[in-house]
């Protein structure tokens, strides 16, 4: 029964153009059903951030976005006042042009929402995506635990917001940095890696349905190859796919010596990296 409703999932999600293997349907299966944020490790470009996408894409919903930084705070995250609206207010009230007494300056006319607290108020309930979460300090995840804990958001001078239906929650990391341990606790967590050769060919069919099966596994294979030598940026899978697609618009049967070094900009994206692979020899890469 519960393995009908993963294969489901994984169908709605191919229908989004997004494959997943079973374990990764399976822990999104489970934390939506207990209603646990779900959090993504893994290498850059394998595809977090677009699972998110994706299951926004089969729920029908809106998809949040809080895309982390360095110096990130609840300013920017959480909620905000609108301090000039507020400071308009309080001196036409002291000057009497407002008249009355003395204004709520509080309310929601005032509150600006961040991702997060929209994320509590809208219906309804979307997908929250907390996009590279190991950019953020460790400070901010210390205002992630009461979120990511009881889908509430405390402002002092308004008391507590919660989820009345709580939102998806997918945080993705490319561990630049370890996360806490009280992060850790509150989520399902998941090791995305790079997708087998077939998994990637099937993903590059998906999203080209024009370049043909054989240059497809040239490509997922040639791509393969890559990620095992010592690159400054690996390619991931949207640049297989960007690389599929100008193939595909080449008109190429195959993968050879001029269309590999014709298209070698879509894979590779630092001069070190083209003279790496040059030097080693694009055959390497269309007879991988």
């Amino acid at each position: 029964m519960v393995d009908d409703r993963v294969e489901k999932l994984r169908k709605c999600l191919q229908n989004a153009k997004y494959v997943a293997d079973e374990g990764l349907a399976m822990v999104l299966y489970l934390a939506q059903r207990l209603n646990r944020p779900l959090l993504l490790e893994g290498p850059a470009g394998v595809g977090k951030t677009e699972l998110a996408k994706a299951v926004s894409v089969v729920r029908g919903v809106e998809l949040i976005r809080l895309q982390c930084y360095e110096g990130l705070d609840a300013a920017h995250a959480l909620y905000d006042w609108d301090y000039p609206k507020q400071l308009l207010l309080t001196r036409a009230t002291f000057s009497g042009e407002a008249g009355g007494a003395a204004p709520d300056i509080y309310t929601d006319h005032f509150l600006i929402e961040r991702p997060l607290l929209r994320a509590l108020k809208t219906k309804p309930a979307p997908v929250l995506l907390i996009d590279e979460v190991d950019r953020a300090d460790e400070e901010f995840e210390a205002l992630l635990l009461e979120f990511l804990s009881e889908f509430q958001i405390t402002i002092p001078e308004r008391g507590s917001f919660r989820a009345e239906v709580p939102p998806t929650v997918i945080l993705t990391s490319n561990r630049t940095r370890d996360l806490s341990d009280a992060l850790r606790r509150r989520c399902l967590y998941y090791w995305l890696d790079y997708p087998s050769v077939e998994q990637e060919a099937a993903i590059i069919a998906l999203h080209v349905p024009d370049v043909a099966p054989t240059v497809a596994r040239q490509i997922a294979r040639a791509v393969r190859r890559l990620r095992k030598w010592s690159l400054l940026k690996p390619p991931g899978l949207a640049e297989s796919i960007d690389w599929a697609r100008a193939v595909a618009d080449l008109a190429a049967g195959e993968l050879d010596e001029s269309v590999t070094r014709l298209t070698l900009g879509c894979l590779l994206k630092t001069q070190e990296d083209l003279e790496l692979v040059r030097e080693k020899g694009l055959a390497l890469l269309w007879n991988a």
